[in-house]
């Protein structure tokens, strides 16, 4: 749970400057002339433009996500987490929170090219070549002990004094003459887009400008008005940072020569009024700032998974959760981030792990923007924000976003990917017991299969008006069971029914009428039910409330099954040393279910184990084609399962001797023809002794088989009493007797 604060002390301002400052940041003053140089200025505008395709709809994406429920600390990892629910959260927040840090590490050594005339100086009138950490370990330092000592107050108010600087420092820029050299017209030598095999590379090295739109949404916690705050402040900085983009480069395409902006990376001094000393200051306070922003949201971020337990290190979440008294400052988070900056800072060099920031960035901006259109696809009731974007536009941002990726760098992505993916399977073993499905996939799924059972409806409607050809077969079925605690004979079977081939739909029946009591107790025995089930269950399950189990079948046959096509078959069970338990239902039941033109399947279950390696018998008879193939056509689709798998199918065939030679041909050619799984030696002919019955010869030839199969018409009992047919097979283990209600082709 998170804690709410006492003391929200930011308004808009807040979120507008502190992600501004991180996108007028280091690239602006170091990169932009070489993107220009490198591949013109409209080549420079695409990849501008191309940049805003991922972060204006990730910005209106935030700015919705914000207005439909309030946003607590942790910014973007409280959106995504409580969306994907907490391990994804986690996922993406930790390494979100990296590239947050690192980020603190990459602007300061970036703040340190601000002095390169002190080390010019130094290599060139003293012959000492002074290392980059003499400036940036004493600005990360000065950095964490404003941080830990002032906190975020203090922090914006040098973030403003900072940002008058670098204003300033663009203003001169601005009023800038172009930079002495040949009369040429230096627009034209620029305006045209040249070396487009380079685009993507430029664009990796732009690209962190870009990645600086959510800054402001880390201070979430600390805002007195969220839903307010964080639309206004992410929006206009964003569309700020693109007006000042085009502005800057439109700049430098007049005031200096290709070779120059890609050579000198502090063109822009060169270019600015009074540039020698306003240029590197604002270079200085723009990377200072935006270093600022990133340890200001950084700790923020980390105190947000600390809150939820979702950090690996339980003893440390505590530690890490807690805030200052007075200021409510982050002060143990703030503390480990600028640990960690300064580890990176000390190595003198980000430039190795920039392209993998970038990648983390870009992997959260796309996140935000698919949680918006999965919001908008499932059409929750619950979702209704205030502010109020396109489904398409975050759609494309998604798309955008994953497409930058690999154009930038396809190690790199892959490598991003890669890390998301194994400290996902770490999270959800760490954090076995928070696995749960997140109502916006829920949503999702429910809006595709409300959908697909539609368009598979108008479909069957279609195809019944045009076309008189027949529909190849697969089952689906459907099972109503109140002895589900008892046994989970039916519910396996099904299983196997349903694996690859088919759907199967279990209801637990619950007898009584609906009420308060029996609907309370429905919902306790279907979470029962879900709990122990199996993860490789294929079968959708359920609960129905009903006086009778004749009303419950005729209840439940109408309704469509779960894949949206109609049942087709019924699946009844009885215990095999109980039958009259339960085979008087069955009985009275069987000939409403056949009258309704479904496939009844009768398992007989027994206490014998199921022997899976011994595989399927398949007893059949010459004058029974229609049960014959739809047992055939079963056991082929319960062998897709796999704990049947190196089991094979056997057919029997008991017959007089006088027709042996017939009933091995049509069993031959049926078989072939069928493309079954059953090689010729697993098909039997059994002559028949007139002094030994059929049930003699199945129960010494299948006592030991997993799943044995037998045919069955209405004429196979007399009335709803007898139940001789299904009796007298002690020896072997269970058996599902098979009613076709009309031929299935095997082709």
């Amino acid at each position: 749970m998170f804690i709410m604060s006492d003391v929200k002390k930011f308004g808009t301002s807040a979120v507008y400057f502190t992600a501004l400052s991180t996108i007028v940041g280091a690239i602006v003053f170091l990169r932009f002339g070489y993107a220009v140089g490198s591949v013109g200025l409209w080549g420079t505008f695409i990849l501008i433009i191309v940049g805003h395709l991922v972060t204006i709809p990730t910005a209106l994406a935030i700015s919705e996500l914000a207005t439909n429920k309030r946003v607590e600390g942790g910014g973007e990892y409280f959106i995504i987490s409580r969306s994907f629910g907490l391990n994804i959260g986690a996922t993406l927040g930790i390494l979100l929170y990296f590239s947050q840090t690192i980020s603190v590490a990459f602007y300061i050594v970036a703040f340190t090219e601000a002095f390169d005339f002190l080390f010019s100086y130094f290599q060139n009138n003293l012959g000492i070549v002074l290392p980059k950490q003499v400036i940036s370990i004493p600005a990360m330092l000065l950095l964490s002990v404003l941080v830990l000592k002032k906190g975020a107050n203090m922090g914006l108010k040098v973030m403003y004094i900072a940002g008058a600087v670098v204003l300033v420092a663009l203003l001169m820029f601005f009023l800038g003459k172009p930079v002495s050299g040949p009369e040429i017209d230096y627009f034209s030598a620029n305006v045209s887009l040249k070396n487009s095999g380079n685009m993507f590379m430029v664009l990796a090295i732009i690209f962190p400008a870009f990645t600086g739109i959510t800054a402001g949404v880390g201070l979430s916690g600390d805002l007195k008005n969220p839903g307010k705050s964080i639309p206004i402040g992410t929006v206009a900085a964003t569309f700020t940072g693109l007006f000042l983009y085009l502005l800057i480069c439109l700049k430098f395409a007049n005031s200096a020569l290709p070779a120059d902006l890609v050579n000198n990376q502090l063109i822009m001094a060169d270019i600015a009024w009074g540039g020698k000393i306003l240029v590197p200051l604002g270079l200085a306070a723009c990377t200072f700032t935006s270093a600022l922003s990133s340890i200001m949201v950084g700790p923020r971020t980390l105190q947000a998974l600390a809150l939820d337990d979702s950090l690996p290190i339980k003893r440390r979440n505590k530690w890490l959760s807690q805030t200052r008294k007075g200021d409510n400052e982050p002060v143990n988070a703030s503390l480990v981030t600028c640990v960690i900056a300064l580890v990176f800072v000390a190595f003198g060099s980000v430039d190795s792990v920039a392209q993998i920031i970038s990648m983390f960035f870009l992997v959260t901006y796309g996140s935000l923007c698919l949680i918006s259109f999965l919001h908008h696809f499932g059409s929750s009731p619950a979702y209704r924000p205030t502010f109020k974007s396109k489904w398409y536009i975050s759609l494309a941002g998604f798309v955008i976003s994953v497409w930058a990726m690999f154009q930038i760098s396809v190690i790199y992505t892959l490598v991003a990917y890669g890390a998301i993916v194994a400290l996902y399977i770490y999270m959800e073993r760490y954090h076995s017991d928070r696995k749960g499905f997140s109502a916006i996939f829920a949503n999702t799924l429910f809006q595709m299969n409300r959908g697909l059972q539609i368009y598979l409806q108008n479909k069957r409607k279609r195809t019944s008006e045009q076309s008189t050809t027949e529909e190849e077969w697969r089952p689906s079925a459907i099972c109503i069971s109140r002895n589900t605690f008892k046994r989970d004979s039916a519910l396996k079977l099904l299983n196997w029914i349903s694996y690859k081939y088919g759907f199967g739909t279990y209801l637990h029946l619950i007898d009584g009428y609906y009420s308060k009591k029996t609907n309370e107790q429905a919902k306790v025995e279907l979470e029962r039910l879900l709990n122990n089930l199996d993860t490789s269950n294929q079968v959708y399950i359920d609960t129905l409330i009903s006086p009778s189990t004749t009303s419950a079948i005729s209840q439940s046959v109408q309704t469509p099954g779960i894949a949206g096509m109609e049942n087709n078959m019924v699946l009844f069970e009885y215990m095999k040393s109980e039958p009259e338990n339960d085979l008087h239902d069955i009985m009275t039941n069987f000939r409403m279910v056949s009258a309704g033109g479904f496939d009844v399947c009768i398992l007989g279950t027994s206490r014998k184990p199921i022997l899976y390696k011994n595989g399927i018998h398949i007893w059949v008879s010459r004058f029974d084609t229609e049960n014959t193939n739809l047992m055939i056509l079963l056991g082929f689709i319960i062998m897709g399962h796999p704990s049947w798998k190196g089991a094979n199918i056997k057919i029997f065939n008991v017959c007089y001797a006088k027709e042996t030679d017939e009933v091995r041909k049509n069993m031959h050619e049926l078989i072939n023809s069928g493309r079954m799984p059953i090689t010729e030696t697993n098909i039997e002919i059994i002559e028949r002794d007139e002094h030994v019955s059929v049930k003699e010869i199945i129960n010494k030839r299948s006592q030991d088989v997993g799943l044995t199969m037998i045919g069955f018409t209405e004429n196979s009992f007399k009335h709803e009493e007898d139940f001789a047919f299904f009796e007298g097979y002690e020896n072997i283990g269970s058996i599902l007797f098979v009613n076709s209600n009309g031929e299935k082709t095997i082709s």
